[in-house]
């Protein structure tokens, strides 16, 4: 058991810096239930990792697998919370050519969009927000990048907004567009 201990603090390490990762990274999405519950394993992985450090203090190994754990745990709680891509974003947009098309495209995207003019270092610009889900993000980039390759944009977390125009998936669009459908039937068959 002795020869494994330090693999088990690597592997316990790991663990415990890749949920705190993730803990600190919903907490400050406010996601209140979440971040408690990684918590809790968190605490409970570290308290057996930090045991057997202190009943093994002779043993080198224990301390470095301690500490390629906290390295590798690091790395992993980043990675695994890029592919997740929970949360909301800003994107703000910047262009010094009519945003119309753009606008236009956003929209046809699916995507709720605010204009407003502003004036920049080089002259009056339109400037551009959209509010989107993290991982719909690639699909504004693209969009805005299509139609102005030299457009400034920036993305910002948000960690609080009010509902308003988001991407539907297929199923959400179905279901919005029968309730539409539904809707116009019968405010239709009382004016008639």
């Amino acid at each position: 058991m002795l020869s494994f201990l330090p693999l088990l603090v690597f592997l316990a390490e790991m663990c415990v810096v890749t949920i705190g990762t993730l803990r600190i990274i919903f907490v400050s999405q406010g996601r209140k239930r979440l971040a408690p519950a990684l918590g809790f394993f968190e605490i409970t992985i570290w308290l057996f990792a930090i045991g057997q450090i202190m009943r093994n203090l002779n043993d080198v190994g224990c301390f470095l697998g301690f500490a390629a754990g906290f390295m590798t745990g690091n790395y992993l709680g980043i990675l695994i919370e890029k592919r997740l891509a929970l949360g909301t974003q800003v994107v703000r947009i910047i262009t010094t050519r009519d945003a119309a098309e753009l606008i236009a495209g956003l929209r046809d995207a699916g995507f709720g969009v605010t204009r407003t003019p502003g004036h920049g270092s080089m002259g009056p610009v339109h400037i551009v927000f959209s509010i989107v889900q993290r991982k719909e993000v690639p699909r504004v980039v693209a969009i805005v990048e299509r139609f102005d390759p030299r457009a400034f944009y920036s993305v910002e977390d948000v960690q609080m907004a009010a509902p308003g125009v988001f991407p539907l998936g297929a199923k959400r669009t179905r279901q919005a567009a029968a309730i539409a459908r539904r809707t116009l039937h019968v405010s239709g068959s009382r004016s008639a």
